[in-house]
């Protein structure tokens, strides 16, 4: 079992010793929500919360995750920098994969780029982005980036990006590229994950929406004639505490990495040293 934990602080005297403090405790990732503009009035619904509003006031700050990831890559040496989650078809795809590359070479292969297609409506328009073409767009975007990242000669054509001609250095350190997680729990996001994803991101409420969800997941890969395993991150619970028996347990069902504290509230020091010492320490 693998152990994650959030970077939300905004100093950066605290994200260092925050990050140093989970790398020493042996977490093995370090992930990193974003939001690139944050819309005051809205009626989308947030798919995690059960009134479907999103949990922080629109003046919450977030960093930008490439950015925040590069200073994390530069104070520590082996946690992996993820992130929780990337929302792809509000940027342009070439942009977002030359960052992600920069970030794998300049942090000597630890990016674990975890991608969604994102549920705010007014977020893609206060950014001009197209909301109703997300998901093909994310699709295209990521096999277009596979191509950017593998390829001495890149080429690709799609619906909604082309490109012929061209050269994309540097190539990430991690061969044939950075694990791509795909996040969600809607059974279109599910499918996604099966079909070009090397992991899955989930977020459940409790024991029984998570066995419920990993079911779903089995259920897809049994249905995509899918032999190469997902890895299943998960966070189980959000703001509460993992319990030894909880991570066992999630452990023997397939469970590859949990990850504890919040997208908005990370652990603290002393928090991620006694999680360290009640659960990883005792599994």
């Amino acid at each position: 079992m693998k152990f994650g934990t959030f970077i939300t602080s905004q100093r950066p005297e605290r994200i260092a010793a925050n990050i140093r403090t989970a790398e020493e405790c042996g977490f093995e990732s370090a992930w990193i929500g974003e939001h690139l503009i944050l819309p005051v009035d809205y009626a989308s619904k947030y798919p995690y919360s059960p009134d479907g509003r999103f949990p922080a006031p629109p003046d919450v700050p977030f960093h930008d995750p490439m950015l925040a990831l590069a200073f994390a890559a530069g104070v520590t040496s082996r946690i992996k920098l993820a992130t929780g989650i990337f929302v792809v078809p509000l940027r342009n795809p070439i942009t977002t994969a030359k960052a992600v590359a920069s970030l794998d070479v300049l942090s000597n292969g630890r990016v674990i780029f975890g991608i969604g297609v994102g549920w705010f409506a007014e977020e893609f328009a206060a950014a001009g982005a197209r909301f109703d073409d997300r998901a093909l767009r994310t699709r295209e975007y990521i096999e277009l980036m596979k191509v950017l990242w593998t390829a001495e000669d890149p080429t690709y054509t799609g619906k909604t990006f082309s490109v012929k001609g061209v050269r994309f250095n540097p190539k990430p350190v991690q061969k044939p590229h950075p694990p791509i997680v795909v996040g969600g729990t809607s059974e279109l996001a599910i499918k996604r994950a099966v079909r070009y994803g090397d992991g899955w991101y989930a977020v459940a409420r409790s024991m029984e929406e998570a066995t419920r969800l990993l079911a779903r997941l089995e259920a897809q890969c049994r249905a995509a004639n899918r032999t190469r395993p997902v890895e299943v991150t998960l966070s189980l619970r959000p703001g509460h505490p993992l319990t030894l028996d909880e991570a066992r347990e999630l452990g023997n069902r397939g469970v590859a990495r949990l990850l504890v504290g919040l997208p908005l509230r990370a652990y603290d020091d002393e928090e991620l040293a006694r999680f360290r010492d009640d659960v990883m320490g005792k599994l």
